[in-house]
């Protein structure tokens, strides 16, 4: 097997293990303060056995180092507080459209806080992607147990894209520090957060939302991060983001099969339009030739 094949392999492996999480969320039957927390702890122990077997504990971290992936380790475990919460809101699978406009945050902090500049084409995508937002806010949550509150769950959404681009500007500071570190790091620092308000004087009770729990750090977290990190040497950048589609898509799915989600009409063209949206700005999909447009004249210091 060559190392294209290997690494397709490794990242539709690590965004289908992805696209299920929200089963797992809801199926644990746990508070979300809870949920995270133990998805950091039982991450925390993978990841440290990972990076003691490949040798990645021997080396020496800066302060700077430490620090940049504890702060981003902060963005990240708030990022899943957010989206693991609008769940049980607004549906696994509008929860995951709305998130996917990860990009457009990235591209708004390049925008206004480094003054990178906005092509028309990203404009255009952009729009596209906001009115998907749009068809998904204005349609009514279907009936039954979807979305105890629709709009504040995709609102919490929205805030979980925010928190992840934090989460990705910080990590491009830490450029040739080992990512299974990084990870170690940020899931450790997840353990701290959460622990004075994590449930630990009633712990779960039974089997099955222990294995739920386990699985949500060993598998979601500690293996999914191998995969991908492993596929992400092998493989192009536009193969990559063409791959990590499979997430928002298997999460869909679950969302239908498991829970018998059905979307309404808008709403599926609501998240088609989103995921359209973003693939167009990962791959870097033309639309129209023009010269680009400045957002801000200086950096914001």
């Amino acid at each position: 097997m060559n190392d294209m094949v290997r690494g397709t392999v490794e990242m539709s492996a690590a965004m289908a293990i992805l696209g299920t999480i929200g089963w797992f969320v809801v199926m644990s039957g746990q508070p979300i303060m809870d949920v995270v927390f133990w998805r950091c702890a039982f991450g925390a122990v993978t990841l440290l056995i990972i990076c003691a077997c490949l040798g990645l504990l021997r080396g020496r971290l800066s302060l700077r180092v430490i620090g940049l992936a504890a702060l981003g380790g902060a963005a990240i475990v708030i990022n899943w507080l957010l989206l693991f919460s609008a769940f049980s809101r607004a549906s696994i699978s509008i929860a995951t459209a709305v998130y996917n406009t990860q990009p457009f945050m990235l591209v708004g902090f390049g925008a206004f806080f480094f003054a990178e500049r906005l092509t028309l084409t990203k404009l255009t995508w952009l729009a596209i992607a906001f009115a998907g937002m749009v068809l998904i806010v204005e349609a009514a949550p279907d009936a039954g147990d979807v979305g105890t509150n629709y709009f504040a769950g995709i609102l919490m959404a929205l805030a979980a894209a925010f928190f992840w681009a934090v989460a990705a500007i910080v990590t491009k500071k830490l450029k040739g520090t080992p990512p299974h570190l990084i990870a170690l790091i940020q899931v450790c620092v997840g353990v701290v957060m959460l622990a004075p308000f994590a449930n630990l004087s009633r712990l779960p009770a039974d089997p099955w939302s222990w294995a739920m729990l386990a699985t949500l750090g060993i598998v979601h977290t500690g293996l999914m991060y191998i995969l991908m990190y492993g596929a992400i040497q092998k493989l192009p950048t536009h193969l990559q983001g063409s791959l990590s589609f499979i997430y928002p898509v298997v999460a869909i799915l679950v969302d239908v099969v498991a829970f018998g989600h059905r979307l309404h009409l808008s709403q599926v063209a609501g998240a088609a339009a989103i995921l359209v949206a973003a693939a167009g700005m990962n791959l870097g999909w033309s639309l129209w030739k023009s010269k680009p447009v400045t957002a801000s004249p200086e950096p914001v210091k």
